[in-house]
C-alpha cells in the first residue's frame, strides 16, 4: 500500500500544497505507526498554511488529529498491539498524510462506540471545549454563556457541552440555516444575521446584565463587541481570529472588573498529563453524544478544496479528510 503525505512548501494559499508518495517509515523505541481512516482540520491548519502561526521549517505538512489503526508498534511499546483502534490531536503538526510515526504517550485507545471518522472530527475541538469551560472558566448551573459561530465545528461542541453542564446558551449565526443547526445543539438563544447588534441583543437577553462568559473564535471587531457583551466581573475568551486580525483592544474595555484570556489548545496539550486528561474527557464526552456533525468529507490529495471551503464560511460542522 503506498502512503501519501501532503506538504506544504511555504506559507500562502492552497496552491503551496503538494501530494506525494511517501517511503514506508517503521517506528523507533516508544513510538507506534498509526494507518489513518480518517484526518480532521481545523481553522488551526488555515493559520498554519498562512504563516500567521509559523512552522518550525519548510516544507512541512500540517494537522493536527487523526483517528485510525495501529499498524505497527516500536521497541519499550505496551498498551498497544497492531489492529487497536486509536486516536491524537495536538502538536506536533503532521497529520496530512495517510500514516505517520506518534510518540505512544500521544496516542488515545478509542472505545468501541467512537468512529474513527468522530473521533477525527470533534477530538481536538472536544478538548478545546473541556479546556475552555472546566480549566479556564468553570461553567455550572446557572452560567449564560456566549457562543459565536454556534453552528461550526467548535461552536456546536461548546454549546452541547454548556447545555450538558446546565448552562444557557446565547449563540450567534451567520444564516438562519445555521441557526436551525445550532438550535438542533441546543442553543437556548440565537442571535442570527452579521449584521445583527450583538451587544444590544445580549443586553436584552440577559435583563441588562451581560453574560458571564463569551467565547469568541472569529475575532476581528468581534472580540470588542464580545467584552461589551460580558458581564462586570465576567470574562471574554478569545480563541481564534477566522474573520481576521484583532485591532488593539484598550485596556479601559475590562471596566469594572472585566477578565480577558487567550487561551491555547497547543500550549495546553505541549503537557502530556494536561494533554491526556483533556483528550479522555473529550472522547468521554463524545460517547455522550457530544460531539460535532461532519458537513464534508475530501480525499487528502483535494486539500486544497477542504481548505477553501474551510475558509468560505459556508460549512457547518467538521471537514475530513480521507486517506
Amino acid at each position: 500500500m503506498t502512503d501519501q503525505i501532503v506538504l506544504l512548501n511555504a506559507p500562502g494559499d492552497v496552491t503551496q500544497f503538494r501530494l506525494q508518495d511517501q517511503p514506508p517509515q517503521s517506528p523507533a523505541a516508544g513510538e507506534i505507526k498509526v494507518r489513518h481512516q480518517a484526518i480532521g482540520t481545523n481553522f488551526l491548519d488555515v493559520y498554519h498554511r498562512k504563516g500567521l502561526y509559523a512552522l518550525p521549517s519548510y516544507p512541512a505538512v500540517i494537522g493536527v488529529e487523526a483517528a485510525g489503526v495501529v499498524e505497527e508498534v516500536g521497541p519499550d511499546v505496551s498498551g498497544f498491539k497492531p489492529g487497536d483502534r486509536v486516536a491524537y490531536a495536538g502538536p506536533p503538526a503532521g497529520a496530512y498524510a495517510s500514516t505517520r510515526i506518534m510518540a505512544a504517550e500521544r496516542v488515545i485507545r478509542l472505545p468501541d462506540a467512537v468512529s474513527a471518522k468522530v473521533a477525527a472530527s470533534s477530538l481536538l475541538k472536544g478538548m478545546t471545549a473541556y479546556m475552555l469551560m472546566k480549566k479556564v472558566t468553570q461553567v455550572g448551573e446557572g452560567s449564560i454563556v456566549l457562543i459565536h459561530a454556534a453552528a461550526g465545528g467548535l461552536g456546536s461542541i461548546l454549546v452541547r457541552l454548556a447545555k450538558s453542564l446546565d448552562a444557557t446558551v446565547i449563540g450567534t449565526v451567520s444564516t438562519p440555516e445555521k441557526a436551525a443547526l445550532a438550535t438542533a445543539s441546543g442553543a437556548d438563544h440565537l442571535i442570527v444575521g452579521r449584521g445583527a447588534d450583538i451587544v444590544a441583543e445580549v443586553k436584552r437577553l440577559t435583563g441588562g446584565n451581560g453574560v458571564d462568559v463569551a467565547y469568541d473564535g472569529i475575532g476581528g471587531d468581534m472580540l470588542l463587541k464580545s467584552i461589551r457583551a460580558v458581564r462586570p466581573f465576567g470574562t471574554a475568551i478569545t480563541i481564534g481570529q477566522a474573520a481576521g486580525p484583532i485591532p488593539p483592544v484598550a485596556v479601559e474595555e475590562l471596566r469594572p472588573g472585566k477578565s480577558l484570556s487567550h487561551p491555547s489548545i497547543m500550549a495546553w496539550c505541549a503537557d502530556i498529563g494536561r494533554y491526556r486528561e483533556a483528550a479522555e474527557a473529550a472522547i468521554a464526552a463524545m460517547e455522550r453524544g457530544i460531539v460535532c456533525e461532519i458537513s464534508a468529507e475530501y480525499r487528502l490529495a483535494d486539500v486544497a478544496k477542504a481548505h477553501e471551503e474551510m475558509e468560505s464560511g459556508r460549512s457547518a460542522g467538521s471537514i475530513l479528510l480521507l486517506p
